[in-house]
């Protein structure tokens, strides 16, 4: 059995706790039986007064850039006998895809300007300065005594139990893959240069073949296209600071990341479900159900050795 911190919560399916209480959830299959860690980093949304005070947007814009849902779509990942991370807070808060050294000059006090960096550049750094579209978060300067709080009290226990996760699963099965689950808005596709072809539904991300075997990136390719889903690779998306930190074919251990097209599932303009939610939470299961069982493959094979 995985030790957390006290932010955290060992859960078995199901059950539920106080999100104020907490930083993560793991929600935990009864026997563990898959190698995959699936995660949802940016699903988060306790947006608790005093961030909704300090903010200039309303209730409504500023879970513009939250992952609403992932973590409901994928929640029956622990019936296929994998763990499912989850984090709390909301992305407008912290963002667990961004390194702790990602801070904003033009945000928080303090800080320098170092070398382009282009998601700080956009404002979108390990503490975010603005929300989907652009919109601004604040209405000034952060203390940078704030921004480190946020990232000891939550950037770094939601990052020790996910190395915790995976190396349970590297312990156990030999190799370890995270799938790090997330959502796209649909403009963000609708307005690629599809050149006469219709636009991918979801998009898997290995930077480019660096965070995970081609055998494990097939099979998840293989998931989601046999559900009747478009799937591109790496564009516009390729992964981010989870994937290129947790991905290391060449020791067993393979990170994935998926963008789902929210309008598939939601409203993306009132945050909410939409009438296709539950058949698609139902399809997604039986692509999760797939993806667990790639584990079930030999060790030896290159599975581990890409």
């Amino acid at each position: 059995m995985l030790e957390f911190s006290l932010y955290g919560d060992f859960k078995k399916p199901r059950a539920e706790a106080p999100m104020s209480k907490q930083v993560f959830s793991v929600f935990s299959p009864v026997e563990l039986t898959s190698s995959v860690v699936f995660a949802s980093p940016h699903s988060g949304s306790d947006y608790d007064s005093a961030f909704l005070q300090s903010s200039i947007l309303d209730a409504q814009q500023i879970r513009s850039s939250e992952d609403a849902f992932v973590d409901q779509l994928f929640a029956d990942v622990t019936r296929f006998g994998a763990p499912l991370l989850t984090a709390q807070k909301p992305r407008a808060f912290l963002d667990l895809n961004r390194a702790t050294d990602e801070l904003d000059p033009a945000l928080i006090q303090g800080v320098s300007r170092r070398g382009q960096n282009p998601r700080i550049a956009s404002g979108l750094g390990v503490i975010p300065r603005v929300v989907a579209n652009g919109r601004a978060i604040y209405r000034g300067k952060m203390h940078q005594q704030e921004a480190q709080r946020r990232i000891q009290d939550y950037w770094h226990p939601y990052h020790t139990a996910l190395q915790g996760l995976m190396r349970q699963a590297q312990g156990r099965f030999g190799h370890s893959i995270l799938i790090d689950c997330h959502s796209m808005p649909h403009e963000a596709v609708a307005t690629l240069p599809a050149r006469g072809a219709v636009p991918p539904e979801v998009v898997l991300g290995d930077r480019f073949g660096s965070s995970a075997g081609a055998a494990v990136m097939d099979q998840v390719e293989s998931a989601f296209v046999g559900a009747g889903l478009r799937v591109a690779r790496n564009a516009p998306f390729a992964g981010a600071y989870i994937t290129r930190t947790y991905g290391r074919p060449s020791r067993g251990q393979h990170a994935v990341q998926i963008e789902i097209d929210r309008s598939l599932y939601m409203n993306e303009a009132e945050v909410r479900p939409n009438e296709d939610f539950a058949a698609f939470r139902e399809l997604l299961g039986r692509v999760a159900r797939e993806i667990a069982a790639i584990k079930q493959q030999d060790n030896n094979m290159p599975l581990a050795a890409e």
